[in-house]
């Protein structure tokens, strides 16, 4: 494996490729690498012929205030693991690297509407600031393939759109989300979990669970299946920002006829962010959305 830290030595090893007709599959990451981001790899490797990451904690998708000073830094356990799983390529840049125009006044990406719902609500700004990097890294590693998890459902849908939009000749390919043997969804951000937090976490995901299978039972009953979630996470410690049943393809407000949905909740739990969501094919009747 070999680490790359400027965009230069990035593009030289890129045309090298290039000039040999190879294919080549990116997985972005922050680092602080887990069996998720790991399995992207993997597929990474299945499906090209050269295999890129990236680690960078990209500033410009956290908000004020939140943990972008304190996102776990493990950038030498990443590097063994990566070796260990036949990365061909790490791109590991700094800050001048990717935003030479400095962070406040850098140009941005921005996709409308679906960007402003859901996460991007409580977190203004956050879906520009993945758009961003992640057009950055596409035009400087070129990939055939994009590889994203599926935990960051909205994240996956937004970087579809922008390469549909902005034309990008790449294949985006959503791989499912890794759990815990209790059903947490692998996070980085789990590491600020305390012993008593990280024993009540799992209770996100029994909660979308619990909510599919009454969805299932009383599809008429959505909007009171999502009250009736957020209260149940309210009450076991949670500071819920929402729990709410949409539409899978583009996570609008689900219609009548709808059969392809999607179960979707972020909450807080302490000093940790969790999201998390869980696909659900159940056919709306009546006239009762969200």
């Amino acid at each position: 494996m070999k680490t790359v830290l400027t965009l230069d030595e990035l593009r030289n090893d890129i045309s090298a490729w290039k000039k040999q007709g190879l294919s080549i599959a990116l997985a972005p990451t922050m680092g602080n690498l887990h069996a998720g981001h790991l399995s992207l790899l993997q597929e990474a490797r299945r499906l090209a012929d050269r295999t890129v990451v990236s680690i960078f904690v990209n500033p410009i998708q956290f908000g004020k205030g939140e943990d972008y000073e304190k996102y776990p830094s493990t950038l030498g356990k990443d590097q063994d693991n990566l070796a260990a799983n036949h990365l061909d390529l790490l791109f590991a840049p700094d800050l001048k690297q990717l935003y030479p125009g400095g962070v406040e006044t850098d140009t941005r990406v921005t996709v409308p509407e679906i960007s402003n719902i859901l996460c991007g609500q409580f977190r203004p700004g956050h879906f520009s600031g993945v758009a961003t990097v992640v057009t950055k890294l596409f035009i400087n590693v070129q990939p055939d393939f994009a590889l994203f998890g599926e935990k960051d459902y909205q994240q996956l849908l937004v970087i579809r759109r922008m390469v549909k939009e902005l034309c990008f000749p790449i294949e985006v390919v959503g791989m499912p989300i890794m759990r815990e043997t209790d059903g947490l969804a692998m996070s980085s951000r789990n590491a600020y979990l305390d012993p008593w937090q990280r024993s009540r976490a799992p209770l996100i995901y029994r909660a979308l669970r619990e909510a599919a299978e009454e969805l299932s039972r009383n599809p008429d009953s959505l909007h009171a299946i999502e009250e009736s979630s957020l209260r149940k996470l309210a009450g076991e410690g949670f500071r819920p920002e929402y729990f709410t049943v949409r539409r899978a393809a583009d996570l609008a407000p689900p219609k009548v006829g709808d059969d392809r949905l999607i179960i979707l909740t972020a909450a807080w739990l302490g000093s940790a962010r969790l999201i998390d969501n869980l696909r659900v094919d159940i056919k709306l009747p009546g006239s009762s959305t969200s």
